[in-house]
């Protein structure tokens, strides 16, 4: 390829993500040209892409850069860690002043910031951006979590906005903040995920173990669910899930798929950044956990023949199925209430400025955690000035109330049934301590000024005090 100017933005990366979304800026009417060493993949795009406008592949990397418009707009859609780094190495000898790079990768926000700051003293605009909704949301629509300088934004707000999902015909994406703000968001949205997946695992545990029911009734649960208020991706797709049959053997898929879970380390960035910053995040450091603890499939085998477990209680199926709805509901709120009031600190932490209505906003359609409950929660965050945590939202006061006796019901049924709920538990927990006006931290203190003399302070007066403790 080697017409010069020529094409309005450049992808980097042809894999399953970046081919998606390039046919995606191509399908919207811009002319786009992608980037790969492999040959193999240059041809598939070429392939893919006949008559969807103007659209082509090279894998040489000056004519790539060369035929982009200035000033060029280059995506990376490629592994996050050393190979953005060895990527941007590479393009630093053909790109100019004013040319924008985007990381639409899920890099940790750290390396976001260096990368920044290393470019911006060339004179390069970068920006570290969040991309959800996998191959299928790169393809017809995702969300977009954009940030980085924000006088360069406009130049690739015409194409962010043209390929990103709609939510009754807004576009779900929008400038969140400086530096690494957009790759910030990007990873406590994953982290959200995380959590909801668990809560999910763990409501599909209870029903089957408890309940009984099959993969049949399970889909059905889902999908009535996905029709009130639990209206979500993950919810969608979970009813789906169950009615999947084996394509290798007999019954449906889910029964043959074994219980260890993945990871790539954005649950695990989430819950140590909480840590750093002191917010507390419980559901999604549990839902971490635990696909730690899945890992350890053998161990656990094991171990379940050395204990007895207990028959599980006697529960209606509709009185089961309602608990479950009200639990799941309960939790979902209480992971995006953790995660936003992740965001807020860190907003001020980090001088993201971030407007947490409009991130919800941009979650509502194309991402992984899209929900309807989520217009609520920007609404929420909209209408109520100096919202540092959806808990303390009036509009959602009274749904969290009313299913509190839901929630306990259930964990005493699943305890007493020997069925792991700890994402769902931390989430009543969370609610519970963040609820109560004493916590027993009083006793704490004392202990560490007793044997370290940390010293503590009083409810009566100010000040740091220390007690030399009687024997």
């Amino acid at each position: 390829m080697q017409i010069k100017d020529s094409f309005e933005f450049g992808l980097i990366g042809l894999g399953v993500m970046g081919r998606n979304f390039i046919l995606n800026v191509a399908e919207n009417g811009f002319s786009a040209l992608g980037y790969d060493l492999d040959p193999r993949k240059v041809e598939s795009l070429k392939k893919e892409g006949a008559g969807l406008g103007k659209i082509g592949a090279t894998s040489n990397l000056k004519s790539f850069v060369e035929s982009l418009s200035r000033p060029r707009k280059i995506m990376l859609l490629v592994p996050a860690g050393g190979i953005v780094d060895d990527v941007i190495a590479g393009l630093l000898a053909e790109l100019k002043p004013g040319d924008i790079l985007v990381d639409g990768g899920n890099s940790h926000f750290e390396d976001t910031n260096r990368r920044e700051a290393q470019l911006r003293k060339l004179g390069i605009h970068f920006f570290g951006t969040g991309v959800s909704g996998g191959a299928a949301g790169a393809r017809s629509g995702p969300s977009i979590m954009p940030g980085g300088p924000a006088g360069s934004y406009d130049q690739l707000k015409p194409i962010f906005e043209a390929v990103a999902a709609k939510y009754n015909g807004d576009p779900c994406v929008s400038y969140l903040g400086p530096k690494s703000a957009g790759n910030f968001v990007k990873m406590v949205h994953n982290g959200i995920e995380y959590g909801m997946m668990q809560l999910t695992g763990e409501i599909y545990q209870v029903l089957a173990q408890v309940g009984g029911f099959s993969n049949s009734d399970l889909s059905g649960v889902f999908d009535r669910w996905n029709r009130g208020r639990l209206q979500s991706f993950l919810v969608e797709i979970t009813s789906k899930i169950f009615r999947q049959k084996d394509p290798l053997g007999d019954g449906q898929l889910i029964d043959a798929i074994l219980d260890r879970a993945k990871q790539k380390g954005t649950g695990k960035w989430t819950s140590q950044n909480a840590m750093d910053l002191g917010i507390p995040v419980p559901t999604i450091d549990i839902a971490v956990s635990m696909r730690a603890i899945s890992a350890l499939k053998a161990q656990r085998e094991q171990a379940e023949n050395l204990y007895p477990r207990p028959e599980p209680v006697p529960v209606e199926a509709a009185d089961l199925e309602n608990l479950c709805e009200q639990a799941l509901y309960f939790a979902f709120i209480q992971t995006y209430a953790q995660g936003l009031h992740q965001l807020c600190e860190a907003s001020r932490e980090y001088g993201y400025g971030l407007d947490l209505a409009v991130v919800a906003r941009i979650w509502r359609a194309g991402c992984i955690i899209r929900a309807s409950a989520l217009e609520d929660i920007s609404q929420a965050f909209e209408l109520e000035p100096g919202l540092d945590n959806l808990l303390l939202s009036k509009r959602f006061t009274a749904g969290i109330r009313s299913c509190i006796p839901a929630v306990r019901k259930l964990l005493g049924i699943a305890i007493s049934s020997g069925v792991p709920m700890p994402a769902t538990a931390s989430s009543l927990s969370y609610f519970d301590a963040f609820t109560t006006g004493r916590l027993p931290l009083n006793l704490i203190q004392a202990q560490r000024d007793y044997f370290g003399s940390h010293t503590y302070q009083r409810t009566d007066r100010e000040g740091s005090f220390h007690t030399e403790w009687a024997e």
